[in-house]
């Protein structure tokens, strides 16, 4: 088997022979990963806003996906980020995950967030009173959960990630999808 066809194995990514270029779904969109040419690109919204506002997040993060990724699907065992190997970076200083902003923007109004989620390629889930299964990587699913503001509650939301995340990715960068995943649908 030969180098691409690995790495699109273990990754759930294509190869396309005639430009070199690994295509690689994030979100609702292909990103083209141009090993050879040192380049990344996409075209519409979504990758301009991944390759521009949110590249601090998404280029280190698309390539160690591709890089260190195993041929091992979701489990389905759904974790705080704080339960994984290096959880502790999540519970304090400048890496905790901004889920208030998440609460601000969409406590009062779970359709629109589910609406965004849609446009995102989310899958809806029956947790909380919105739910969706975000997929920044194919083998790294993102669950998002808001719970709507009422008399006796503030808002609140929580982001789980598959138990497996650590098998195809390091803690800074689990750290950098969580957060790529929380930015795409503010």
């Amino acid at each position: 088997m030969s180098a691409p066809e690995q790495v699109c194995q273990r990754t759930g990514a294509r190869f396309d022979k005639g430009s070199g270029a690994y295509i690689l779904r994030m979100f609702n969109v292909e990103m083209a990963i141009h090993p050879g040419r040192r380049e990344i690109g996409g075209t519409g919204d979504l990758c301009n806003l991944l390759l521009g506002k949110l590249s601090y997040y998404s280029r280190l993060s698309m390539l160690w996906y591709l890089v260190q990724a195993q041929h091992i699907p979701p489990s389905g065992n759904l974790v705080s980020p704080r339960q994984l190997p290096g959880g502790l970076i999540y519970a304090r200083g400048s890496h905790i995950l901004p889920l208030d902003e998440l609460t601000e923007r969409y406590g009062g109004d779970t359709g629109t967030f589910l609406k965004k989620a849609g446009a995102l390629g989310g899958e809806y889930c029956d947790y909380g009173d919105a739910c969706t299964m975000l997929y920044p990587f194919p083998r790294v699913p993102v669950l998002l959960v808001l719970w709507r503001k009422d008399e006796e509650f503030p808002a609140r939301a929580e982001l789980l990630l598959d138990a497996t995340c650590s098998q195809h990715l390091r803690p800074d960068i689990i750290w950098s999808t969580a957060m790529m995943s929380i930015m795409v649908i503010l």
